[in-house]
This record gives C-alpha cells, structure tokens and sequence, in this order.
C-alpha cells in the first residue's frame, strides 16, 4: 500500500502517506498496549503467588488465587477482543481507502481520456473554422468574378446593339 500511494500524483500521495502514518503509529500504539496488558497480567501473577505462599489458610489461598487468576483471564479476553476488533477496523478502514484509491484512479482514468478526445474536437473544430473561412472568401470572390462578367457581358451587348443600330 506504502508504495501505491508513493506512485501517485503529488497532492494524492501526501494525504495518502499521512494516513498511512496514522494507521502504522495506531498499530504500533495497539501491539504495545497488548504486550503490556500481557506482561502486566504474568507479573501480577507471578507476584501474588509469592505472596500468597507465606498464608497459613491453604484453602483461602487457593480460592483466593481462583478468583485473582478468573480476573486476570478476563481482563486478558477483553484486552485481546479489544485488540482483535482494532485490527479488524483496521483491515475495514485499510480496505476502504484501497477502494477509494481504485475509484479515484478510474475517474483520473476517465478525466484524462475526456480531456484528450476534447483535444480533438478543439482540433477539429479549429480546422472546420479555417475551411469554412476559405469557403466564404472563395464564395465572395466568386461573386464578384461572375457579378465582373455579367457587366463586361451587358457593356458588349449595349455595344453590339449601339453600333448595329446606329448604321
């Protein structure tokens, strides 16, 4: 995971890595809780069996000791459950940010090709532009060439018919 959010775009990466952070300092935070509930448990333990071994009542000795170690077990179970529902959140939360991240790639995906095909409509519409513009020129000046003969034709004509005409 480290390195998909490393080859990532810069702005992308940064939050990415910090959360990364996040959740390798709160699994740090979480082992070192259980190591020490543990080391805590086998302690109190190891120290209430010696001082309990000077008692003269073996019999409160041992019911007492019952009760201390059914404490101890219990407390371990819920530290361990805590410690088992963190980590499945964590896998959650892992596997969540690993489907954003799958999402956020399509959309960079999608937003990269739309920006490429309207590239190419720009293009194409700035050479439609120019053929259009030749297209009108040469419509103009075709209409002045055709407007040019039609005169030259009627001034030939008036002459024709003034000369035919006037003998």
């Amino acid at each position: 995971m480290d390195l998909e959010a490393r080859s990532l775009q810069p702005n992308v990466k940064v939050v990415l890595l910090a959360k990364l952070r996040e959740y390798k300092y709160d699994l740090n935070n979480l082992k070192s809780e259980h190591k020490r509930l543990a080391s805590a448990n086998s302690n109190q333990a190891a120290r209430d069996d010696l001082l309990e071994s000077g008692m003269a009542d073996a019999m409160s000795v041992s019911a007492n000791q019952r009760g201390r170690l059914m404490m101890s077990t219990e407390r371990l179970n819920e530290s361990s459950d805590r410690i088992k529902e963190s980590r499945r959140t964590m896998l959650e939360t892992e596997e969540l940010g690993v489907s954003i991240l799958q999402d956020l790639h399509q959309q960079r995906q999608s937003l990269l090709h739309a920006n490429d095909t309207l590239h190419g409509v720009d293009d194409n519409i700035s050479k439609s532009k120019k053929i259009l513009t030749n297209m009108s020129r040469r419509m103009s000046r075709n209409k002045w060439i055709i407007s040019s003969i039609i005169v030259v034709l009627i001034v030939t004509i008036a002459l024709i018919l003034y000369f035919k005409l006037s003998k």
